[in-house]
């Protein structure tokens, strides 16, 4: 099967988890219902391999942050443009996302993530 994903790495506060996951849980309903037909997010177990660089290298995560990584997954990268442009205007996003990027308590700072879309190789 040749789908596209969109894949994400992002560091998330370790005390915050359980709040980001409930928000990820709400977004990731709002994914499906624009198209996309799978979406997954894991918390880091086993992040270093020697000789290779880390995520946690990648992301800059600090000790009190555990590496997300995320997939989404779509039929092709035309469907991921169009649910992209559907979420990005979807009012809920915001209400959802706003209070995560807060300069109070930040939760998720998108110049740490790592994001890009792939197609299908094997």
């Amino acid at each position: 099967m040749a789908n596209y994903i969109d894949g994400f790495v992002l560091p998330v506060p370790r005390d915050q988890l359980q709040r980001y996951g409930e928000v990820a849980e709400k977004v990731a309903k709002i994914w499906k219902e624009y198209g996309a037909l799978e979406y997954f997010e894991y918390i880091s177990d086993d992040a270093a391999m020697e000789g290779t660089r880390s995520f946690t290298e990648v992301v800059n995560s600090k000790e009190d942050e555990a590496v997300i990584f995320g997939w989404v997954v779509f039929t092709s990268r035309e469907a991921r443009d169009l649910a992209n442009e559907k979420v990005a205007a979807d009012p809920r996003m915001t209400d959802l996302v706003s209070p995560l990027v807060s300069t109070a308590r930040p939760i998720f700072d998108a110049k740490k993530m790592v994001y890009g879309g792939f197609r299908s190789l094997v």
